[in-house]
C-alpha cells in the first residue's frame, strides 16, 4: 500500500494545502516519513488525512467557478464501524458547499472496500446540493455491489461508463467534462 501515490501530475494547478478556501489549508504532508497506516499497511505519505482510521484522500482539483471538486480515495470507506461519512460530510464537505462547490467527482479505484450504515448523511449531503451531484469514478465492482445493496447508489452516479474512465491523460477541466457529460444524461439535463 505504501507505493499506491496520489495522482500528482495537477499539482502545478491546485494543492489543497496552499488553497486559503480549503478545509486542508496549511496540512502538512512529509516527502519522506511515512506515518499513516491502514490497519497494519503503511499508506504514502502523500495521502491526507480528515479523521478517519481506514480512509484517506486526497484532493485533486477545486474550481470554485464552476463549483466542482476531484477527490482521490485510499483505504477502506467504513460507515458501519468509523461512520467515515460523517467524517468526510462534516469536516470537508460542511467546508466546500458554502464556497459553491455543489459537483463532486470521487475517484474510487484506491477504496478497497466499502461498509455501508444508516443513510443519514448521504440524505444531508445530497439535500444541501439541489442543483449539483455527487459521481464515483472507477469504482471496485464489489464496492459498487455494496453500495447498490445498501441503496446508496441513489446518492451517486456511479457505474457505466464511470466504471472505466481514463482520466490521468487529461486536465482537470477534460474529466468535468466527460463526467458532466454522464451525469446530464442520466439525470437528464
Amino acid at each position: 500500500m505504501h507505493t499506491i501515490e496520489p495522482y500528482y501530475n495537477w499539482r502545478h494547478l491546485y494543492q489543497a494545502s496552499e488553497d486559503p478556501r480549503s478545509p486542508l489549508y496549511g496540512y502538512f504532508n512529509s516527502e519522506v516519513y511515512f506515518t499513516d497506516s491502514i490497519y497494519d499497511h503503511v499508506i504514502h505519505p502523500q495521502w491526507d488525512s480528515i479523521g478517519c482510521e481506514t480512509l484517506y484522500l486526497k484532493v485533486l482539483f477545486v474550481d470554485y467557478i464552476t463549483g466542482y471538486c476531484i477527490i482521490e480515495f485510499l483505504g477502506e470507506w467504513n460507515d458501519a464501524v468509523h461512520n467515515d461519512i460523517m467524517r468526510l460530510k462534516r469536516d470537508f464537505v460542511d467546508e466546500l458547499i458554502p464556497q459553491g462547490i455543489d459537483k463532486y467527482i470521487l475517484i474510487g479505484e484506491n477504496i478497497l472496500n466499502f461498509h455501508a450504515d444508516i443513510p443519514d448523511y448521504y440524505d444531508e449531503w445530497l439535500e444541501e446540493v439541489p442543483e449539483g451531484w455527487m459521481a464515483f469514478v472507477n469504482l471496485r465492482p464489489h464496492v459498487i455491489q455494496e453500495l447498490n445493496q445498501y441503496g446508496l447508489d441513489a446518492y451517486f452516479v456511479l457505474g457505466g461508463t464511470l466504471d472505466d474512465l481514463t482520466w490521468r491523460t487529461g486536465s482537470p477541466k477534460k474529466l468535468f467534462e466527460k463526467v458532466n457529460k454522464v451525469v446530464g444524461r442520466r439525470l437528464g439535463y
